[in-house]
């Protein structure tokens, strides 16, 4: 699998992401991050994010987990048909939650062999890669789950920082995230806004 991970958006070199995928050029846009935001503002980002990846020369089409919620097969077959995924910023937990009520996360696990699959996000959609999410509720509110998921899908063996010192609402919340990051021996790494990762695995 391939990784395109963004601290915000598409960051300074979006045409990274484009020259990532092969001749499957369909990405599915996971928006559940922003499950609980204002269902206005939240379409709204969501064209925004469509319009992006259209303007990058790929073919965005949205899939929102809570339509397979207890249904994880037929969430498979409907992401095997993308050769890749975006997942949007927002609340990390909610996106966790959804990950495990849809199959997401088992799923996405099982395309990790898969060297031609482009998995890429920002924000909370690279967060959720970490071993774990201990740190994040000084960023993003855990209450606004019923049950938290304190487990990251574990894909990296280190923690993302995101919005680190950058011209973000949140960047004062990440400097509180590192501090504690450090305190606990952790590992993680830092990204500021623009920048991004680039990963094969």
């Amino acid at each position: 699998m391939k990784f395109f991970l963004s601290s915000f958006k598409l960051g300074r070199n979006p045409e990274k992401l484009f020259e990532l995928f092969g001749a499957n050029k369909r990405i599915a846009i996971i928006p559940n991050a922003k499950d609980n935001y204002d269902p206005k503002y939240r379409k709204e980002r969501l064209e925004e994010e469509r319009n992006s990846l259209n303007n990058l020369g790929l073919i965005p089409e949205e899939v929102d987990l809570k339509d397979y919620f207890g249904r994880e097969e037929s969430l498979e077959s409907v992401l095997d048909k993308f050769g890749g995924v975006w997942v949007v910023g927002g609340n990390t937990f909610v996106l966790r939650v959804a990950m495990r009520k849809s199959g997401f996360d088992k799923w996405i696990k099982e395309k990790l062999s898969d060297k031609e699959f482009v998995y890429a996000g920002y924000s909370a959609g690279i967060c959720i890669l970490a071993p774990t999410l201990k740190g994040l509720d000084i960023v993003d509110n855990p209450k606004e789950v019923e049950e938290v998921i304190w487990e990251g899908l574990g894909i990296l063996d280190y923690s993302i920082a995101p919005h680190f010192r950058s011209d973000h609402p949140e960047s004062e919340s990440v400097e509180k995230e590192v501090e504690y990051l450090k305190k606990n021996n952790m590992s993680f790494k830092t990204l500021s806004d623009g920048d991004i990762i680039i990963l094969e695995k």
